[in-house]
């Protein structure tokens, strides 16, 4: 692979480009875990050997990708969705990409995914979920039986939002574009009862069960999925 890579300040928070040898012409967005980080050399998506894995079979299938620090554990906050626009925005202007494109989030970045899936809707093809955090409250709820957690989680909405947890209120989003839900089973941050199972029955989202040993190898089945509404 000879694919490019760049990294660049975009408000003040680092984020990362990476132009495949053989560009398919879609752009593809990735938004980040509460662990995700940019910086001016390197992500956690280069980092970690399973991301790693998957940053680069998505960029074998000529995807342009592009992510941002995005403030960290940002919870979906009004600033790190506004970030996300801005650099969708931008990356679209500076790259030769269509203007609609594909997101991928993994957990907590589900939270954006879905408010820009709101805002964004013709310009956004299809999202995939990775393990996702679909319900701010009742992920909350959830580690309110988990002191340490519970404690950690309240500090990063507040730094996140600035406001209190009785101020906090974002509703799970019906899809109104193309989605689907990869989720892996066993010990998870995010239970899919009241995430990935919650959403799709109520809203008929598709939804694939993994063993914890294929997290990370779906980058064929995302590639199939996204392909579905290439011509869309």
């Amino acid at each position: 692979m000879t694919e490019k890579q760049r990294f660049f300040q975009f408000s003040e928070q680092w984020c990362a480009i990476h132009v495949p040898d053989r560009p398919n012409g879609f752009g593809l967005l990735l938004l980040g875990d509460v662990s995700h980080f940019v910086d001016d050399k390197t992500s956690l998506w280069m980092q970690h050997v399973g991301k790693n894995k998957l940053l680069h079979e998505l960029l074998q299938h000529g995807y342009t990708i592009f992510y941002s620090h995005l403030y960290g554990a940002n919870w979906g906050s009004p600033k790190a969705v506004k970030l996300a626009k801005q650099l969708i925005h931008y990356v679209l202007k500076t790259e030769i990409l269509n203007e609609r494109i594909y997101v991928l989030a993994e957990g907590m970045g589900a939270l954006v995914a879905l408010q820009l899936m709101n805002d964004l809707r013709d310009h956004i093809r299809a999202i995939a979920l990775l393990n996702p955090c679909l319900s701010l409250q009742a992920q909350l709820q959830y580690e309110k039986e988990h002191k340490f957690f519970y404690k950690r989680m309240l500090r990063q909405l507040k730094q996140a939002y600035g406001t209190t947890e009785e101020e906090l209120d974002l509703p799970p989003y019906a899809p109104t574009v193309p989605m689907k839900i990869w989720q892996v089973s066993g010990v998870n941050p995010y239970p899919p009862t009241i995430h990935a199972r919650a959403y799709a029955q109520a809203f008929g989202v598709p939804v694939s069960y993994h063993l914890p040993e294929k997290t990370y190898t779906f980058a064929q089945a995302i590639h199939a999925f996204y392909e579905q509404y290439s011509d869309v």
